[in-house]
């Protein structure tokens, strides 16, 4: 096991707002984790092919398609926070979130959840280029994902703040008593966590697996009162950027998890309970599997963007300098767009970008949503499809 179990007791609280046998006193079990900085795992020789064979498949993506992922990077990153929120029951239909995205942009009101799971983007973005370029990457990048994680949530006031109460998994509402788990009590968690951001900055071992144990720990230590599970995830990238394992991209492991929730909490359960190596290689499938997906949707999506190549030539041939093909690169990023966004990403001039989306629209390229001349957004054909089965984990054509 990797720590133990304390008995504790719950103190009788007559003016707690609880159902009466919910105020009474009782015991539970509290979980103290082992220490993870300096910790290396025995591994089966299976296991150990296993993280071999998913870290070449990973650096793979990098020399396989190093031309292709620049401009896809951006939509591998959404791809894998919109699936890290929906593991935790945050789902948005993939057309309505772009659409979101894009109102965001210039300034429009999202729902609750569009807003939040467009917040866990932006997280994953502070985690992959900010923490992960930190020179002693410590507490205060662990808190600065989650303030930007949950900086749109309704308990959006314990965005960054280490939790300071008891906290539990399953069971219910008032107290841990008959929960399914109970993290470390409040006064271990900062300890802990400065354990786990020491485990994040060594290169003791293999990246895959410092990865899969630094997220499982943070897992057990739940140092949130909210956004654990996002955090955790997001943490998972910022080790296997800073080991150079994928520099370039994200892969969206967090897709495979979202497939198969139950497994992927089994996994964490496994770890907790002493069978690390049952965890690591359902942690090395995972990023094996998200590989695959990458490597396919990256020729997809390149396929595609040729397509609307073709589709701009056959109807205007616009010169080669012209705004239009260079919105065409960027639109794997964004596949709901407008003026202003176009503008930012392609750093031209105002007048050009709209000459620009006037021609992609005529070549069938881009879709319009809005019928208005003003503020007018449009869609980029056919992305959203691939987006949508690439955030299932589906792969095209059944394969």
């Amino acid at each position: 096991m990797r720590g133990r179990y304390e008995r504790r007791s719950w103190q009788h609280d007559p003016t707690a707002y609880a159902p009466p046998r919910h105020r009474r006193a009782c015991a539970y079990d509290v979980f103290l984790p082992d220490p993870l900085d300096g910790y290396g795992p025995s591994m089966s020789a299976e296991t150990s092919a296993v993280v071999s064979d998913a870290e070449q498949a990973l650096v793979r993506i990098g020399s396989n398609h190093a031309r292709a992922l620049a401009p896809l990077a951006r939509l591998l990153l959404r791809t894998e926070s919109i699936a890290s929120s929906k593991v935790e029951g945050l789902a948005v239909d993939v057309h309505d979130l772009a659409r979101g995205e894009a109102r965001a942009d210039t300034g429009g009101r999202l729902s609750s959840t569009t807003a939040e799971v467009l917040a866990n983007i932006g997280a994953m973005e502070l985690a992959v280029e900010d923490a992960t370029a930190a020179p002693a990457f410590d507490r205060a990048q662990v808190t600065a994902i989650h303030a930007r994680l949950m900086a749109t949530a309704a308990n959006q006031r314990m965005s960054g703040r280490i939790r300071t109460t008891q906290n539990w998994i399953g069971g219910n509402d008032y107290n841990p008593c008959g929960a399914d788990f109970v993290p470390p009590p409040p006064e271990m968690v900062s300890t802990l966590l400065d354990d786990v951001c020491g485990a994040v900055r060594s290169d003791a071992l293999p990246p895959l697996v410092q990865a899969a144990l630094v997220h499982a720990q943070f897992e057990t230590i739940h140092p949130f009162d909210d956004g654990n599970g996002r955090t955790g995830r997001a943490l998972v990238h910022v080790v296997l950027r800073r080991r150079g394992l994928t520099p370039h991209y994200v892969p969206p492991i967090s897709v495979v998890f979202a497939a198969d929730r139950e497994g992927y909490i089994a996994g964490l359960v496994a770890y907790r309970d002493g069978d690390v190596d049952a965890w690591v290689e359902r942690f090395a499938v995972a990023a094996k599997r998200a590989a695959d997906l990458a490597a396919v949707y990256l020729d997809e999506v390149a396929a595609l963007t040729e397509r609307w190549r073709g589709q701009l030539r056959a109807h205007a041939a616009p010169r080669a300098d012209a705004a239009a093909w260079a919105i065409i690169e960027e639109l794997p990023a964004h596949p709901v767009i407008n003026s202003v966004v176009a503008a930012a990403a392609t750093g031209r001039a105002k007048a050009a970008v709209h000459a620009g989306l006037e021609h992609l629209e005529q070549a069938g390229v881009l879709v319009p949503l809005s019928a208005g001349r003003r503020n007018r957004t449009w869609e980029a054909a056919g992305l959203l499809d691939l987006v949508s089965d690439l955030e299932d984990g589906s792969v095209p054509g059944g394969g």
